[in-house]
């Protein structure tokens, strides 16, 4: 077996095999993606990380579809990791994102990977900051994040991304009040998409008040009509989001997320002898009982 250094070689060299069986490994905790983890390689300059999020049904995946052929367009080699919901049932996902963006699913210079969120309620998967740590270290030129589009919980990304691409639609009027407090406050630009719709130009102007109460700063988030369907926009997209890294501003949420990523890793540390499966089984047979409490079965778990 080769070791983590010769892996990573090949990841470098791009060796899109190699790089699809790092992320499974760093996914499914196998001891190869953990030696990857605790040797990556060093990179002077790190590719930016774009997190697109938004509510779902506002075009997320198609504004990145669109971004993909934009940044072709200039050269730039591309890595996609989009995350799907898991369902709480059968514990699968349909992993769309395959389908979406068909167009440049075999391109030579974009990786698309889908990531279930395996249970994860922040938008992103458990293991998105492992698996962009991966991708950054690839031979990539920027790394788009794209969120399962969860609403007002979403917030996770703005710990992940350097800069956060927040996508609504003209529908969302009201639905702008309730995200106000949450997902509103993390944008460092704001998409209109599906512009041109009924009542975009009343919802822009909206907007464009709201942000006026938000304090002034070293940048002062745009806010971006597209029509992504059509690629309508997509430059000045592409335009903002090098605009605001190119101010090289520094996350100031970034250590917060390390202290929770290394909350969580500690916490799967500490439960890896605990089995989902064998918990329904266990919670399968115990629920059957008259006497069934679920807090003396969690407090006896596993003896049960």
């Amino acid at each position: 077996m080769k070791t983590a250094l010769e892996h990573w070689e090949q990841i470098q060299g791009g060796n899109r095999l190699a790089l699809a069986r790092a992320i499974t490994w760093v996914e499914n905790e196998h001891p190869m993606g953990k030696a990857l983890l605790e040797h990556l390689p060093e990179k002077p300059i790190l590719p930016p990380i774009v997190g697109i999020t938004g509510p779902p049904g506002a075009g997320k995946s198609t504004l990145v579809n669109a971004l993909l052929g934009a940044l072709l367009a200039k050269g730039k080699r591309v890595a996609v990791l989009a995350i799907d919901p898991t369902s709480p049932f059968h514990h699968g996902s349909i992993l769309g994102d395959r389908v979406r963006m068909s167009a440049f699913f075999t391109h030579p210079d974009v990786f698309i990977r889908s990531l279930a969120t395996r249970g994860s309620l922040g938008g992103l998967s458990a293991k998105a900051v492992e698996i962009t740590d991966v991708l950054r270290h690839g031979p990539f030129d920027v790394v788009l994040v794209e969120t399962v589009g969860v609403g007002q919980s979403e917030v996770e990304i703005v710990g992940l991304a350097d800069t956060t691409v927040l996508v609504l639609v003209p529908e969302a009027g009201d639905e702008v009040q309730a995200l106000k407090s949450g997902v509103m406050e993390i944008a460092d630009i704001f998409v209109v998409n599906k512009a041109d719709r009924p009542g975009a130009s009343v919802f822009l102007k909206n907007l464009h008040a709201l942000l006026h109460e938000r304090p002034h700063a070293a940048w002062n988030p745009p806010i971006v009509k597209t029509v992504a369907t059509r690629d309508e926009g997509i430059v000045e997209v592409l335009a903002s989001i090098e605009a605001h890294g190119a101010l090289g501003l520094r996350n100031p949420k970034r250590l917060a997320l390390l202290t929770e990523k290394a909350w969580q890793l500690l916490v799967r540390k500490r439960m890896a002898g605990v089995s989902r499966t064998a918990l329904h089984q266990s919670l399968s047979n115990a629920s059957e009982q008259k006497d069934f409490n679920l807090y003396r079965f969690v407090e006896n778990y596993p003896a049960n």
